[in-house]
Order: structure tokens, then C-alpha cells, then sequence
């Protein structure tokens, strides 16, 4: 029997692993989930591609991942045994069948991540939000997130060794809203960089509490240099939250 391929909806919470990609020495999301098939797989390795990856301690609401596997149980059987072989800190919500040429990565057309803030101390937000005290000017920082939406090379917000090409990305949301504990960045793009939006953020936080103005946010993005651009903030207040597929039969929703 042929190899069906397989994709997975799933959520993590980040805070106890070493991000989604499977390393020597460290625990991962992937690392569990391939565990879980090979057991699955009668005990032969089973490889997943994920629709990105994610940093030490971030979350992901909505991840996709695919895989091929002979098809021995129905979707629902196939999630309910994942489900019970892995940490709680992950769940998987969907197995869904799909065409071999789907790729989880590849196919996908854009995503979006949330970037949670809190301003007083909370010690239930301290693992999925980041403590920030200072008031944030939200108008000045949605006028600067329309400079994101128009610009391209983001340089200067990637990590400096990425083995990567191209550092063009098209953004096609970004937008700052109030919550009732702080506040709340999204922001969608075709594509993003390694620590693209926890630099941004950051960038963002300094124009917010006046420490940039318009004029030095766009030397920052014309400059594609790292080190002119604000710090990283911190993990555990990012999450991606949406992961959209161009396909023509619906196959993930």
C-alpha cells in the first residue's frame, strides 16, 4: 500500500521547549510528534515538515505540519491516538488527508503572528505575554506599522546569519489594538524572517515611548542593518496564530 501524505493541525504552548525544530540536546515540538508516528509507524522513523519554525519559548494557536504514513485509521482515531502520546503543552486538532504535491511550508501563502504585552505585573501572563510598564502611543506606532506595509527588504530586522537569499517580504497587516491587560501587535506577510517580529516589535516599543521618531524608523528600514534597529523583545509573548493555503478543494480550512 502506497504512503498517504498527511497534514496536521496542531497548537503548542513554547514555554518548555526549544522551539519547533528537532536539535541535538533539546526538546522540541517536532522531536515528541515523530516520536508519537514512529510508535504509530510500527517503530519505523516517520519525518514531518512544519510550516515554519518557531524560537525557544514561542506558541503557535494554529501550526500545520505534514507527513506520509500508510493510512491504517480514520482521521479522528489517527488525532485521538497522537493526542494521547504526547505532552500536554501540544495538541493536535486535525489529521487530514491531502494531495501528495501539498507541502506545509511551500504552499502556504501567508501567515500571521500576535505579539502580546501586558503593563502590570500579572504572574499568570508571565509565560505567554511581555511586562512592559512604559505607556505606548498606539497612533504614533499605527502610523509606523503603514511604513511596514509599504516597505519590502527587512534586513534590519533578520537575524544576521540566516543563509537565506532574498530578504524581501510582503506585509500585508500590521496594526497595534489595546487590550484589557496592555496591548496587542499583529501582523500577516507572505513570508518572515528569523526574529523578523520580536525585532519590530521592539523597534516599535522605542517610537511608542518617543525614542524614535518617523524620520529614524525609515533609516532604520532603508539601512538593512541589524544593529540599527531596536532590541529583540522577548519569546513568550509571540504567538502565530494563522496559517493560509491557496488550494482550490478546500482541503485545509
Amino acid at each position: 500500500m502506497s504512503e498517504q501524505r498527511y497534514f496536521i493541525k496542531l497548537s503548542y504552548k513554547g514555554t518548555h521547549f526549544f522551539g519547533w525544530q528537532r536539535q541535538p540536546n533539546a526538546i522540541t515540538v517536532q522531536e515528541h510528534i515523530e516520536d508519537a508516528l514512529k510508535k504509530m509507524n510500527r517503530n519505523k522513523a516517520v519525518k514531518i515538515m512544519g510550516c515554519g519554525r518557531t524560537d525557544t519559548g514561542v506558541h503557535a494557536t494554529e501550526f500545520y505540519a505534514h507527513f506520509e504514513m500508510n493510512p491504517e485509521w480514520d482521521d479522528a482515531t489517527f488525532a485521538y491516538k497522537l493526542n494521547c502520546m504526547i505532552p500536554n503543552d501540544i495538541a493536535i486538532h486535525e489529521v487530514i488527508k491531502v494531495p501528495a504535491d501539498l507541502h506545509a511550508r511551500f504552499s502556504a501563502t501567508s501567515r500571521t503572528y500576535h505579539y502580546f504585552i501586558h503593563s502590570e505585573k500579572d504572574p499568570f501572563l508571565n509565560e505567554t505575554s511581555w511586562l512592559e510598564k512604559q505607556e505606548l502611543d498606539l497612533d504614533k506606532m499605527n502610523a509606523a506599522c503603514k511604513m511596514l506595509i509599504n516597505h519590502k527588504n527587512f534586513k534590519c530586522f533578520s537575524k544576521t546569519i540566516t543563509g537565506i537569499s532574498s530578504f524581501n517580504c510582503d506585509v500585508t497587516e500590521a496594526q497595534w489594538t489595546k487590550t484589557p491587560e496592555g496591548y496587542r501587535f499583529s501582523i500577516q506577510a507572505n513570508r518572515f524572517l528569523r526574529n523578523m517580529v520580536r525585532a519590530i516589535v521592539g523597534t516599535m516599543v522605542d517610537i511608542g515611548t518617543d525614542k524614535i521618531d518617523f524620520e529614524s524608523f525609515q533609516k532604520i528600514l532603508d539601512s538593512e542593518e541589524r544593529s540599527k534597529a531596536g532590541l529583540s523583545v522577548p519569546p513568550q509573548g509571540l504567538f502565530l496564530v494563522k496559517v493560509a493555503y491557496d488550494n482550490d478543494k478546500n482541503y485545509i480550512s
